[in-house]
């Protein structure tokens, strides 16, 4: 598969870039994106057959199955990242290897619809959170290790609406290339 195609499977709405200027028009769009993106998953997955949830969303990527898991597993773990913002002094997190954590047996075989009531629950409690975030508090940052890398919430928002949408995408894009 050719390089910029490999890409554009990887990335169907590119990469994550911090806004210079995070507008609350930013902010409540992202916050609307979290809100919405457990059951826009839900619809799109809860159809699909064992089969198709074993199917990778491009040459060498994650199966359907996996990504849920993932985006699951990976906002459990950024709904306790603000957490730990909010009550630490720009804490240095705790990162995950996602790599390995989407070869666990639970995250390879588990049924989807666990992964779908979880999601659910964590962006309930998230959005529930953030909507009561002053801006003193978005303002708030902690440090992920790889790289040294200091985040406010306000960009984690932002972050984690695009996240979702990321992998939402792709497992869409490969639902209409397989005309499932």
């Amino acid at each position: 598969m050719e390089k910029e195609a490999l890409e554009q499977l990887k990335y169907p709405i590119g990469k994550f870039e911090v806004p210079k200027t995070i507008s609350s028009s930013d902010l409540e769009g992202w916050i609307a994106v979290l809100e919405e993106l457990p059951g826009k998953l839900s619809d799109l997955v809860s159809a699909l057959s064992t089969d198709q949830l074993e199917t990778p969303y491009r040459p060498g990527g994650w199966t359907v199955r996996q990504l849920v898991h993932h985006i699951s597993d990976s906002h459990h773990n950024s709904y306790i990242r603000f957490k730990w913002a909010l009550t630490e002094n720009t804490p240095v997190i705790k990162p995950y290897n996602e790599k390995e954590w989407a070869e666990l047996f639970d995250t390879r075989t588990a049924p989807v619809q666990m992964s779908l009531d979880h999601l659910k629950a964590v962006h309930a409690k998230l959005v529930f959170l953030i909507k009561g975030l002053s801006e003193e508090d978005l303002q708030r940052s902690f440090v992920h290790p790889d790289g040294n890398l200091q985040s406010t919430l306000k960009e984690n928002i932002g972050r984690y609406a695009w996240h979702g949408t990321h992998h939402y995408t792709q497992i869409k894009n490969l639902i209409e290339r397989e005309g499932w």
